[in-house]
């Protein structure tokens, strides 16, 4: 077992590696009080600038919610329409830079020295990942979204009086056509869902681990600037890229938050007739983040770990329900189909400039590429605390491609099963529904109805807990100035918050605050990712040499 530094509870490297020689010693910048029977031990400035930050921001949102809506309502469609260019080339650097990763002889350096090994198996290691990276996504947009997209396909184009297409559909659309809309909506489905997302989540994670169990850094996002900033880092410099990551953080998991909370209250509606509205999502939000709250007190291996591969067993036995009662043989074959379409079409999905589908580009594309880098952070830190000991190309293949392999497959039982009973049976209950009920819709039009409905509803509910336990570790870590083991009262604190956050953002504007908010920190984050490429090339490369 690898020896562990005490000062932060991070394992030295193990065998070769290239210890970075800093002065800076983990947590002289940190506060260690105690408050009553709680101790605290926190970096200043960067807990206190994003505590009080949040609070002031929770604060406004639900003292003048119609302003907070009318602001959040505006600045998501400027902020994609802006940028949308950005955020899909910047995607497209990171998916290209991870391929690059897997086939030069850079590949072969490992997390945590040359004699390290995995602290987790292959199984707990991608239920832990995994869990905490798409969970309530996928249960959210497992239907919904394969299903959208191969209706505004099937609709065709629409234009209005200005000249400009106002459908929702990818790229040219199928009008009329039912097998290429399918095609078209799967492959658009799974450009989200693929490659893209993991490899932003890979870059992060990959930068993390390096230079804390590589370089002897701490775990932090700052860290991982070492190669650019030099000393810096540990000033001005490193306590802004620290907020940034915190807000990122924050915001982008009050999204999913706020997505489960809707979701989970639409199958409660569908199956117990519990009212739909922000005030039953509240108390939602309120009650699972009391759970969230037990699991982060008992810590990663306790909590997070158990709850991950709880939930991984519960989603394999509803896949595996779905596709043997749903049309096993056309989602089999669509899986392959689906596999075809988004490669033939990957050129044009992720083409940055010059895109005449601007609803789907912007509205779709835009806003997924901002959610996953705000998410990043936080499942990038996760995901690094959790694979010291694998090598970089075999932890890319893991985290890159293994996923996107599982995310197809979901989309493919779920999404497929909703179009074929669309096709080949007329019904027309999903396709009307809304987004969030689009999953109960498919379900009931299979047998044992009400319990999958329930099955799917724990599913979103323990998604939800892992999700916001995870994130309160991380979120942590980074106000804790890299220490792993700071007090509990701190993730308590982070807990508590990232379910306020979701819910002043719910009653400050709905879902439309939280994608807005999900894209005005994932805006200057994707700056800081693309900073984190050239960081990550230079440390393996100084890696590689001195191996």
């Amino acid at each position: 077992m690898a020896e562990t530094n005490n000062d932060q509870g991070i394992p030295e490297p193990e065998g070769v590696s290239e210890v970075i020689d800093t002065e800076y010693e983990i947590g002289q910048d940190n506060i260690e009080t105690q408050i009553g029977p709680f101790g605290l031990d926190i970096h200043n400035p960067v807990f206190l600038v994003s505590g009080l930050s949040i609070m002031l921001f929770v604060f406004y949102a639900l003292a003048l919610p119609e302003q907070a809506a009318s602001i959040f309502g505006w600045l998501r469609p400027y902020l994609t329409s802006t940028f949308d260019f950005f955020f899909l080339g910047a995607a497209n650097v990171f998916v290209i830079f991870c391929l690059l990763l897997i086939v030069l002889p850079l590949g072969k350096v490992r997390l945590g020295g040359d004699d390290a090994t995995p602290d987790y198996s292959y199984i707990g290691w991608f239920a832990m990942l995994f869990a905490a990276g798409m969970g309530i996504g996928l249960m959210f947009y497992g239907v919904s979204e394969p299903m959208s997209h191969f209706s505004t396909s099937l609709g065709g184009i629409a234009v209005g009086e200005d000249g400009a297409r106002t459908d929702w559909a990818p790229l040219g659309a199928a009008a009329g056509n039912e097998a290429e809309s399918i095609r078209l909506g799967m492959a658009a489905t799974i450009f989200h869902w693929g490659l893209h997302p993991w490899a932003i989540y890979a870059v992060v994670a990959l930068a993390l681990a390096l230079f804390s169990y590589n370089k002897g850094l701490p775990l932090t996002i700052r860290s991982a600037f070492y190669p650019i900033l030099g000393e810096r880092v540990w000033g001005w410099w490193g306590h802004i890229i620290d907020i940034m990551a915190v807000f990122a953080t924050l915001f982008g998991l009050a999204t999913s938050l706020g997505f489960g909370a809707t979701q989970a209250n639409a199958g409660l509606n569908e199956l117990f007739g519990v009212p739909v509205g922000s005030g039953t999502e509240v108390i939602l939000i309120s009650a699972i983040t009391a759970v969230a709250l037990v699991s982060v007190v008992r810590g990663l291996d306790g909590g997070v770990k158990v709850l991950s591969e709880i939930n991984m067993g519960l989603a394999f036995i509803l896949l595996a329900f779905v596709l043997i009662v749903g049309p096993t043989i056309a989602i089999l074959t669509g899986f392959f189909d689906s596999l075809g379409a988004y490669i033939a079409y990957l050129p044009a999905l992720s083409n940055p400039i010059g895109r005449e589908d601007a609803n789907f580009s912007q509205g779709w594309t835009a806003f997924y590429w901002a959610w996953w880098i705000s998410w990043s952070p936080f499942v990038g830190m996760f995901i690094a605390r959790v694979s010291r000991g694998r090598t970089v190309r075999e932890f890319v293949i893991c985290v890159l491609l293994i996923p996107s392999l599982v995310c197809v497959l979901w989309m493919s039982v779920f999404g497929g099963t909703a179009i074929q009973q669309y096709v080949q049976d007329g019904v027309t209950t999903v396709q009307d529904a809304s987004l969030e009920l689009k999953l109960f819709k498919m379900l009931a039009e299979l047998p044992l109805a009400s319990i999958t409905s329930f099955v799917g509803i724990i599913l979103v509910v323990v998604f939800f807990v892992t999700s916001s336990d995870s994130g309160s570790l991380v979120i942590d870590t980074i106000t804790a100035g890299g220490k792993v083991d700071a007090p509990v009262p701190q993730r308590v604190f982070w807990c508590v918050f990232e379910g306020a956050v979701a819910i002043a953002l719910l009653l400050g504007g709905g879902l439309a605050s939280l994608q807005a908010m999900v894209i005005s920190t994932g805006l200057p984050f994707t700056v800081v990712l693309l900073l984190m490429c050239y960081a990550i090339w230079r440390g393996l490369v100084a890696e590689r040499k001195q191996v």
